[in-house]
C-alpha cells in the first residue's frame, strides 16, 4: 500500500495486520479519484470508515485542506496516526474512534460540513443510503459535496438519496465505487 498521487506519492502506508480491514487497493484507489478528481484545491473531507486512513491521506496528498478520520477499531486508529505521520499530514487530520453515527451526530454539533466524504465500510455493512441521509439532514455537506462509497459490487445504491443524486458507478472486481453530489 502506498500514496498514489500527490505531494505525497508513492510515500508506503502501514497495513492493519489480520482481515478485520480490507484496504482499497491501489488500481480502484485510482479510479476511485480518476472519477472526482484527480486533484483538489483546498476543501474538508471526512474518512468515516477509515480503515488504515488510506483514502483520506490520498485525498490530502492530491490537495484536500484537511480530513477527519474516523474508525471504531482501536487498531485502525493507530495506523491511520502511523500513516499520517509517515506522510508528514498529522497536522492536517482529526482522528476520532467512534461508530459512525455517533460520529456523525458528534460532527452535527461542530458544525463541520465537508467537501468530500469518503465511505468505505466493511462490504457486510448495508447502511450506506441511510448515512448518506443524516450526513444531509445534519448539514454535513457543503454545497456540490462529493460522496464515494466503496460496497460490494452485489450492492446497488439508489440513484437519490433526498437531494443527494448518484453521478457515477463503476465495479472493479468484488467491489463497486459509487459516487454521489450534493447539489450546488
Amino acid at each position: 500500500m502506498r500514496v498514489i498521487s500527490g505531494s505525497k506519492k508513492g510515500r508506503p502506508l502501514q497495513a492493519l495486520p489480520g482481515k478485520s480491514t480490507r484496504p482499497t487497493v491501489d488500481k480502484v484507489k485510482e479510479s476511485i479519484f480518476s472519477m472526482i478528481g484527480p486533484y483538489f484545491e483546498g476543501g474538508i473531507g471526512l474518512d468515516l470508515y477509515a480503515g488504515t486512513g488510506g483514502l483520506g491521506i490520498e485525498a490530502l496528498s492530491r490537495g484536500m485542506e484537511k480530513i477527519v478520520f474516523v474508525d471504531i477499531d482501536k487498531k485502525a486508529i493507530e495506523v491511520i496516526k502511523q500513516n499520517l505521520a509517515k506522510t508528514d499530514l498529522l497536522d492536517q487530520a482529526e482522528v476520532y474512534k467512534n461508530e459512525s453515527r455517533r460520529a456523525l451526530k458528534a460532527l452535527k454539533k461542530r458544525q463541520l460540513p465537508f467537501d468530500l466524504v469518503l465511505l468505505d465500510p466493511p462490504y457486510t455493512h448495508r447502511n450506506i443510503a441511510d448515512e448518506i441521509a443524516l450526513l444531509e439532514q445534519f448539514g454535513l455537506l457543503n454545497l456540490g459535496a462529493i460522496i464515494v462509497a466503496e460496497t460490494d459490487a452485489q450492492l446497488s445504491l439508489p440513484d437519490l438519496i433526498g437531494p443527494i443524486q448518484k453521478q457515477k458507478e463503476a465495479e472493479y472486481g468484488s467491489a463497486r465505487i459509487t459516487v454521489y453530489r450534493a447539489p450546488d
